[in-house]
């Protein structure tokens, strides 16, 4: 995956995420979505075919890319969690 910043300010981001389609996508937008800090969340692919997927991010306070670093550490933590108990469930 790859991460290409389209424009930047105090409260919003546009990005495109190369080389995602729905799947990553709609699991940033879930836990975007949950944040309290954000305001708007959302993607959108332009074509069926495509495999650049667009983001947008506003913020209510604070910066964008500080809430998307939060939002990948709680995702990243809630994923070993699920491996944990995974693990215990087929031992």
């Amino acid at each position: 995956m790859k991460i290409e910043v389209l424009s930047s300010d105090k409260n919003q981001v546009e990005f495109k995420l190369v080389g995602e389609r729905h799947t990553f996508a709609q699991l940033l937008k879930h836990y975007l979505l949950k944040h309290s800090d954000v305001e708007f969340a959302s993607y959108k692919l332009n074509h069926p075919f495509d495999n650049e997927t667009l983001f947008i991010v506003r913020t209510k306070k604070g910066k964008p890319s500080k809430v998307l670093l939060e939002v990948n550490k709680e995702i990243l933590q809630d994923l070993a969690d699920f491996k944990k108990k995974v693990k215990e469930a087929f031992k």
